[in-house]
């Protein structure tokens, strides 16, 4: 991509800051943002002449009209994430998904001409509890209503059918993006990988959830990044649902635990931590759609991804 001005919603969070470093050198890149969670802040981002740094809030409409000016893609990365955030706050959690990609949307839909992309993020929560390399046309599955935990998913669930319908009732350009469980350097909040990296260079205990044997498929941030780039550039991303993740890296909470300590050489003992709350046992993704209309293939493994991360962690710690 070269010449564009991209709009990242959420873009000074983890995957918003490696989308823009990767992005602003040969193109303008326009961030907006509410900074409930700020990775930018640890990158020097904000002094390149081509990013614009814009603090607001999707949910405004007004908001989102001015951030649209001039722009030919967007990025709809804003959201709540994050199971303990939801958790505290379902509500709000619902709120910023579904009023904030209908603002998105919207002015999409106004300045159809110049739109060239529109990327809406969902979530491979969609999936539910039980997901054995799922595929995109697979039936979603929700938990039970007064779950906290699956009012992100249904909600994400929604923006995607909202995003679909956009493109086939108005002929918005849009895609969306099921990401599996995304880890790097520069990563915030509390994913397993950033608690157990973090605390592995301490050599304090990793908590695993009962008896950390839920299963998960662990993609590396440059490997989302191709995904990204690709629905940005492939006219076949239009109209589309992709599984975005790394199937080949797939093992148990308790496992990545182990494997945190070896990379990063410590002394952390695992403990087990009792968890009553819904929880996900088993997220494998199929990801054949994103090979066969993308191109799309995951390059990094959980060994070299690891190690990019605890050095990352170590030089910033």
């Amino acid at each position: 991509m070269k010449g564009k001005t991209i709009l990242i919603t959420g873009g000074a969070g983890f995957i918003g800051t490696h989308l823009s470093a990767l992005l602003y050198r040969d193109n303008r890149v326009r961030i907006l943002d509410n900074f409930f969670r700020d990775a930018i802040s640890n990158t020097e981002l904000s002094k390149q002449p081509n990013i614009e740094i814009r603090k607001g809030d999707v949910c405004d409409r007004a908001t989102v009209e001015s951030a649209m000016d001039g722009v030919t893609h967007i990025v709809h990365l804003a959201s709540i994430a994050g199971v303990d955030t939801v958790l505290k706050q379902p509500a709000r959690t619902m709120e910023t998904a579904i009023l904030g990609t209908y603002n998105v949307l919207e002015e999409a839909r106004a300045r159809k001409k110049a739109i060239e992309r529109l990327i809406d993020f969902s979530t491979s929560e969609v999936f539910g509890v039980y997901a054995y390399k799922v595929g995109e046309g697979n039936v979603t599955s929700l938990g039970a209503v007064g779950e906290a935990r699956w009012t992100y998913a249904v909600s994400k669930l929604a923006t995607e059918h909202l995003a679909h319908n956009y493109w086939k009732d108005y002929g918005t350009p849009t895609c969306s993006i099921r990401p599996f469980n995304i880890f790097g350097p520069n990563q915030i909040g509390l994913g397993a990988v950033h608690e157990f990296v973090v605390r592995a260079i301490r050599n304090e205990e990793l908590t695993v959830h009962n008896d950390g044997d839920q299963i998960r498929s662990w993609c590396y941030v440059d490997d989302i990044l191709q995904g990204i780039l690709l629905c940005l550039t492939r006219k076949e991303a239009v109209g589309e649902a992709f599984n975005i993740g790394n199937p080949k890296n797939t093992l148990t909470i308790y496992h990545l635990a182990k494997e945190v300590i070896r990379a990063a050489k410590s002394s952390s003992k695992i403990v087990q931590k009792k968890w009553t709350e819904a929880d996900v046992e088993l997220r494998i993704p199929n990801i054949s759609k994103a090979r066969q209309l993308l191109g799309y293939e995951p390059e990094f493994d959980m060994e070299s991804g690891l190690a990019r991360t605890i050095d990352w962690y170590r030089s910033h710690m």
